[in-house]
Protein backbone atom coordinates (compact mmCIF):
# COMPACT_ATOMS: atom_id res chain seq x y z
CA UNK A 1 0.00 0.00 0.00
CA UNK A 2 1.72 3.54 -1.06
CA UNK A 3 1.76 5.91 1.25
CA UNK A 4 1.73 9.06 -1.37
CA UNK A 5 -1.48 10.56 -1.53
CA UNK A 6 -3.38 10.89 -4.22
CA UNK A 7 -3.45 13.60 -7.19
CA UNK A 8 -6.72 15.31 -5.84
CA UNK A 9 -6.32 15.04 -2.09
CA UNK A 10 -2.63 16.43 -1.74
CA UNK A 11 -4.09 19.36 -0.18
CA UNK A 12 -6.32 18.37 1.96
CA UNK A 13 -6.43 16.59 5.47
CA UNK A 14 -8.98 14.89 7.56
CA UNK A 15 -10.50 17.06 10.31
CA UNK A 16 -7.18 19.76 10.34
CA UNK A 17 -6.38 21.02 13.15
CA UNK A 18 -3.85 24.13 13.86
CA UNK A 19 -0.81 23.72 15.49
CA UNK A 20 1.13 26.66 15.18
CA UNK A 21 1.24 30.44 14.01
CA UNK A 22 3.62 31.96 12.39
CA UNK A 23 4.73 35.99 11.25
CA UNK A 24 6.71 34.39 8.06
CA UNK A 25 6.55 31.22 6.20
CA UNK A 26 10.52 30.87 7.03
CA UNK A 27 9.49 30.46 10.61
CA UNK A 28 6.48 27.37 9.56
CA UNK A 29 9.03 26.11 7.33
CA UNK A 30 11.63 25.99 10.08
CA UNK A 31 8.96 24.14 12.39
CA UNK A 32 7.77 21.44 10.22
CA UNK A 33 11.55 20.57 9.17
CA UNK A 34 11.96 20.70 12.94
CA UNK A 35 9.21 18.31 13.32
CA UNK A 36 10.59 16.33 10.50
CA UNK A 37 14.08 16.08 12.33
CA UNK A 38 11.99 14.51 15.61
CA UNK A 39 11.08 11.68 12.92
CA UNK A 40 7.13 13.34 13.41
CA UNK A 41 5.04 12.08 9.92
CA UNK A 42 5.10 15.62 8.26
CA UNK A 43 2.95 14.26 5.63
CA UNK A 44 0.15 14.63 7.81
CA UNK A 45 1.11 18.58 7.72
CA UNK A 46 -0.23 21.49 5.53
CA UNK A 47 1.56 24.72 5.75
CA UNK A 48 -1.43 27.21 5.26
CA UNK A 49 -1.36 31.12 4.20
CA UNK A 50 -3.92 33.61 6.44
CA UNK A 51 -4.73 36.58 5.72
CA UNK A 52 -4.31 36.99 2.59
CA UNK A 53 -3.53 40.41 1.09
CA UNK A 54 -3.31 42.16 -2.35
CA UNK A 55 0.01 44.24 -2.84
CA UNK A 56 0.78 46.43 -6.09
CA UNK A 57 4.10 47.74 -6.74
CA UNK A 58 3.74 51.02 -9.14
CA UNK A 59 7.01 50.55 -11.59
CA UNK A 60 6.20 53.76 -13.86
CA UNK A 61 4.43 56.04 -15.29
CA UNK A 62 2.75 54.94 -18.56
CA UNK A 63 3.00 57.64 -21.20
CA UNK A 64 2.37 57.18 -24.99
CA UNK A 65 5.93 56.98 -25.66
CA UNK A 66 6.46 53.94 -22.88
CA UNK A 67 3.19 52.22 -24.26
CA UNK A 68 4.55 52.14 -27.83
CA UNK A 69 7.97 51.16 -26.89
CA UNK A 70 6.68 48.37 -24.76
CA UNK A 71 4.23 47.44 -28.01
CA UNK A 72 7.06 47.39 -30.26
CA UNK A 73 9.42 45.36 -27.94
CA UNK A 74 6.42 42.62 -27.75
CA UNK A 75 6.11 42.80 -31.24
CA UNK A 76 9.72 41.65 -31.57
CA UNK A 77 9.24 37.95 -30.66
CA UNK A 78 5.76 38.08 -32.55
CA UNK A 79 8.04 39.26 -35.37
CA UNK A 80 10.25 36.59 -35.15
CA UNK A 81 8.32 33.55 -34.94
CA UNK A 82 5.78 35.24 -38.18
CA UNK A 83 9.14 35.47 -40.21
CA UNK A 84 10.28 31.86 -38.95
CA UNK A 85 7.41 30.70 -40.54
CA UNK A 86 7.49 33.00 -43.55
CA UNK A 87 10.51 31.26 -44.41
CA UNK A 88 9.40 27.97 -43.91
CA UNK A 89 6.71 28.17 -46.15
CA UNK A 90 7.01 30.21 -48.79
CA UNK A 91 10.59 29.01 -49.17
CA UNK A 92 11.93 32.20 -49.40
CA UNK A 93 14.32 32.28 -52.51
CA UNK A 94 15.64 35.57 -51.51
CA UNK A 95 17.11 34.02 -48.48
CA UNK A 96 16.18 34.17 -44.89
CA UNK A 97 17.73 37.82 -43.87
CA UNK A 98 15.08 39.51 -45.77
CA UNK A 99 12.37 37.33 -44.92
CA UNK A 100 13.00 36.99 -41.28
CA UNK A 101 13.07 41.19 -41.47
CA UNK A 102 9.79 41.75 -43.38
CA UNK A 103 8.83 39.26 -40.12
CA UNK A 104 10.27 41.72 -38.13
CA UNK A 105 8.74 44.83 -39.25
CA UNK A 106 5.16 43.23 -39.16
CA UNK A 107 5.52 41.92 -35.57
CA UNK A 108 6.29 45.56 -34.29
CA UNK A 109 4.08 47.06 -35.95
CA UNK A 110 1.28 44.70 -35.05
CA UNK A 111 2.83 44.54 -31.33
CA UNK A 112 2.59 48.64 -31.45
CA UNK A 113 -1.00 48.67 -32.66
CA UNK A 114 -2.42 46.21 -30.30
CA UNK A 115 -0.74 47.73 -27.27
CA UNK A 116 -1.59 51.35 -28.70
CA UNK A 117 -5.44 50.49 -29.11
CA UNK A 118 -5.52 49.17 -25.68
CA UNK A 119 -4.04 52.58 -24.38
CA UNK A 120 -6.57 55.05 -25.77
CA UNK A 121 -9.54 52.64 -24.73
CA UNK A 122 -8.43 52.69 -21.31
CA UNK A 123 -8.65 57.01 -21.75
CA UNK A 124 -6.12 57.83 -19.28
CA UNK A 125 -7.92 55.59 -16.51
CA UNK A 126 -4.54 53.84 -15.79
CA UNK A 127 -1.63 55.87 -16.63
CA UNK A 128 0.99 53.85 -14.55
CA UNK A 129 2.51 50.39 -14.55
CA UNK A 130 2.83 47.55 -11.48
CA UNK A 131 2.91 44.18 -10.51
CA UNK A 132 0.51 42.35 -8.11
CA UNK A 133 1.15 39.79 -5.92
CA UNK A 134 -0.90 38.23 -3.53
CA UNK A 135 1.21 37.57 0.29
CA UNK A 136 0.17 36.02 3.45
CA UNK A 137 0.40 38.21 6.65
CA UNK A 138 0.48 34.66 8.44
CA UNK A 139 1.05 30.98 8.23
CA UNK A 140 -0.49 28.23 9.90
CA UNK A 141 0.87 24.89 10.39
CA UNK A 142 -2.28 22.67 10.33
CA UNK A 143 -2.16 19.12 10.89
CA UNK A 144 -4.09 15.79 11.13
CA UNK A 145 -6.50 15.37 14.06
CA UNK A 146 -5.02 12.69 15.12
CA UNK A 147 -1.49 13.43 15.54
CA UNK A 148 -2.07 17.14 16.14
CA UNK A 149 -1.52 17.01 20.08
CA UNK A 150 1.66 15.18 19.52
CA UNK A 151 2.91 17.78 16.90
CA UNK A 152 1.92 20.75 19.54
CA UNK A 153 4.26 18.62 22.42
CA UNK A 154 7.29 18.16 20.07
CA UNK A 155 7.12 22.44 19.33
CA UNK A 156 6.50 22.95 22.45
CA UNK A 157 10.39 22.10 23.29
CA UNK A 158 11.62 24.50 20.76
CA UNK A 159 12.65 27.99 22.71
CA UNK A 160 11.70 30.08 19.62
CA UNK A 161 8.14 28.58 19.56
CA UNK A 162 7.00 28.58 22.88
CA UNK A 163 6.07 32.24 22.29
CA UNK A 164 4.53 31.26 18.46
CA UNK A 165 2.19 28.42 19.77
CA UNK A 166 -1.60 28.99 18.38
CA UNK A 167 -4.29 29.48 21.14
Amino acid sequence: MSTTPRPERSFELDYPQSVAKYKDYQQAQAAVDFLSDEEFPVENLLIVGTDLRSVERITGRRTWGSVLAQGAVSGIGTGIFVGLMLFLFTGAEAGIGPVMLVGLLLGVIIGTSTTAIGYALSQGKRDFNSMRQIVATSYEVMSEHKVAARARELLATRPQDRAAQFE
